[in-house]
């Protein structure tokens, strides 16, 4: 009588890089989960990080007072519970105070958990994006962006560069299919301006050569809208802006990343010299874009573009990093060497123990702009061929 033999099922064997992303995610989304668990209840720590300033400046924007008046904003943010002294006030362009407007038609825990579910939802989208971006492989790899520390400090802090990390994935994903939204999504990565100045001249550039003008109109029609609904909410919004942005407190404060650290270096008083950066990495941004222009694929050339857009912002701080992401997760989905991805975690794993002992505002946080090029660079040294953008060139 002949016997059927089964064939034993094979089970997934898992290296050092599958343990380590699973290791790292585990412990940082738990975290980061039961911190958005705790907000809800505890209102103290709702008003206790950046969120408070977007909704100080919503409940001055729907009471029609100066959005910019530090001693309101910062009456509003100590009785809403934040502890610390000074004010914390909103630096975004004011195209952005219709984002901070609806947050003023709520108590401080509604409004927190109510943008912390959109900042959740501006991590997610992306996540998501680049995967399909990058052919959807059968893998882990997504859970190392869903862990990716400096976007998750940005999600417990408050802040918008999530916005601006939307807006690029959704420009990456969709200019080809969807000029028109892609050019209206960039409007959120004008939230955050000065991380993406070389990309940003090299995308107009692109734009003329291309002729890509529904991106462009789609741009300039959501920037158009933002201004006069921010016009009709606080009529001086510019004016008290430009104040607020040239006054010492902002002017001398010091921020953690390379141009600031320059100009602290040589003379802090001229503020200029924290834009030479940024100056001189534009003109190698257009460079490297025009030798490749014929065959320019944003998912796959503008990775660069982007991690030197970083590296020479004239400021930013930790929770900016988050932009880089589509960049270092191409590199991660490209790359043959597995121990690549073990050094990207530990990267991770180092900022994650950096922010619970030491204040973002630091210079111990200058290296990390600078490790995430050199990483890029490795990384696409050992890239597996063929790469994986899903998106054809344009």
């Amino acid at each position: 009588m002949a016997t059927s033999i089964n064939p034993v099922a094979t089970r997934p064997r898992y290296d050092l890089a599958d343990i380590s992303i699973a290791l790292l995610s585990g412990i940082v989304l738990a975290v980061t989960a039961l911190f958005l668990t705790v907000v809800p209840i505890a209102g103290k720590m709702a008003a206790s990080r950046d969120f408070v300033a977007y909704y100080a400046t919503g409940r001055q924007l729907v009471q029609h007072a100066n959005p910019y008046d530090a001693d309101a904003i910062k009456q509003i943010e100590h009785s809403s519970g934040l502890a610390v002294k000074g004010v914390l006030l909103m630096r975004n362009p004011p195209w952005a105070l219709p984002l901070a407007w609806p947050l003023g038609y709520m108590n401080v825990r509604v409004a927190a958990v109510f943008w912390s579910l959109i900042l959740l939802a501006c991590l997610l989208i992306p996540v998501y994006l680049i995967r399909v971006m990058n052919d959807s492989p059968p893998n882990y790899l997504h859970w190392l962006a869903l862990s990716f520390t400096p976007a998750l400090v940005c999600l417990t802090m408050g802040q918008t560069s999530l916005y601006a990390l939307m807006g690029l994935t959704l420009f990456l994903r969709y200019h080809r299919t969807h000029p028109f939204g892609a050019g209206a999504a960039l409007w959120l990565c004008s939230l955050k301006p000065h991380l993406l100045i070389p990309f940003a001249v090299v995308l107009v550039v692109w734009i003329v050569f291309t002729r890509s003008y529904k991106v462009l109109a789609g741009a300039a029609i959501t920037m158009a809208a933002s201004c006069l609904f921010a016009l009709l909410l606080d009529p001086s919004a510019f004016t008290s802006y430009t104040a607020l942005m040239r006054s010492p407190a902002v002017v001398q404060e010091f921020v953690p990343c390379i141009s600031d650290a320059i100009r602290f270096h040589i003379n802090p008083h001229a503020v200029w010299l924290q834009y030479v950066p940024a100056a001189l990495a534009t003109p190698w941004a257009v460079f490297y874009f025009w030798r490749r222009r014929h065959t320019w694929n944003w998912v796959k050339d503008s990775n660069l573009l982007i991690l030197v857009s970083l590296l020479a912002a004239p400021y930013s701080f930790i929770y900016d990093q988050g932009v880089v992401m589509p960049a270092l997760m191409y590199g991660a989905y490209t790359t043959r060497k597995r121990g690549l991805l073990v050094v990207l975690v530990c990267l991770l794993a180092i900022i994650e123990l950096e922010t619970t002992r030491i204040r973002i505002t630091t210079g111990y946080y200058l290296w990390t702009a600078p490790a995430w090029l050199a990483w890029y660079l490795v990384a696409r040294k050992y890239s597996s061929e063929p790469t994986p953008a899903a998106i054809p060139a344009q």
